[in-house]
C-alpha cells in the first residue's frame, strides 16, 4: 500500500486563492478536490486547470454520491485541507450537511478521525481580500458567517487558521508530525 496522502479542497472562495494554490503546489503527495464553485473561481482568477492536472490528481464534483470520500476509510489520506473555504461550505459543515464533494470529504474525514485544516474566508468583521484582477477589496462578513466560523473551531480533529501564513505553518507542522 502506498503512503497516505494529503487531500486538499478548494471551494468557491477567492480569498487568497492564488496564495493557497501556490503553497499547495509546493507540496508532495497531494490530491486536489474542487467543488463546482471552486472550479468556476479558479477560472475567474485565470488559473488553468490543465496546468494543475499535469502536476497532481484533480477530482471534480461530478457525482451525487462523491465516490472518492471512501478513500478516507482505506487510510489513503492522513490530512484534509479546505483552503480557501466559503462561508456556505463552513455553514454546511457546522450543520452536518454533506451534500457536495467537499462537505462530504470533511464529514468523512471527521468520521475517520483524520485531521482537517480549514481556512475560512470569513474570519473577522472587516477584512481585506483579493478580487480577480489582483484588486484588493474590503469585505464585511455577516454575523451569521462569523458565528459558523467560530463554531467549526470547536469541532474535533479540526484546526481553523486565519491567514495564509497560519495555513502554511499548520500544514507544515502536520506533515512534520507524520515523519
Amino acid at each position: 500500500m502506498q503512503a497516505p496522502r494529503l487531500a486538499w479542497a478548494i471551494t468557491g472562495s477567492g480569498h487568497y486563492i492564488e496564495e493557497c494554490l501556490e503553497f499547495m503546489l509546493t507540496l508532495d503527495n497531494v490530491d486536489l478536490y474542487l467543488s463546482q464553485a471552486g472550479e468556476e473561481v479558479l477560472k475567474m482568477y485565470g488559473v488553468n486547470l490543465n496546468d494543475i492536472k499535469a502536476k497532481l490528481p484533480v477530482y471534480r464534483d461530478r457525482a451525487a454520491s462523491a465516490p472518492p470520500v471512501g478513500l478516507f476509510y482505506k487510510g489513503y489520506y492522513h490530512t484534509f485541507v479546505m483552503a480557501p473555504t466559503t462561508s456556505n461550505t463552513i455553514a454546511k459543515c457546522v450543520l452536518g450537511i454533506a451534500d457536495s464533494l467537499v462537505t462530504n470529504l470533511y464529514s468523512q474525514a471527521g468520521k475517520c478521525r483524520v485531521e482537517s485544516i480549514v481556512y475560512p474566508c470569513d474570519i473577522a468583521p472587516e477584512m481585506e481580500t483579493t478580487a480577480p484582477g489582483n484588486k484588493k477589496v474590503m469585505v464585511y462578513p455577516r454575523p451569521i458567517d462569523l458565528d459558523a466560523t467560530d463554531k467549526i473551531r470547536s469541532f474535533p480533529f479540526t484546526q481553523v487558521v486565519d491567514s495564509v501564513d497560519q495555513l502554511k505553518d499548520a500544514v507544515s507542522r502536520r506533515l512534520a508530525s507524520l515523519v
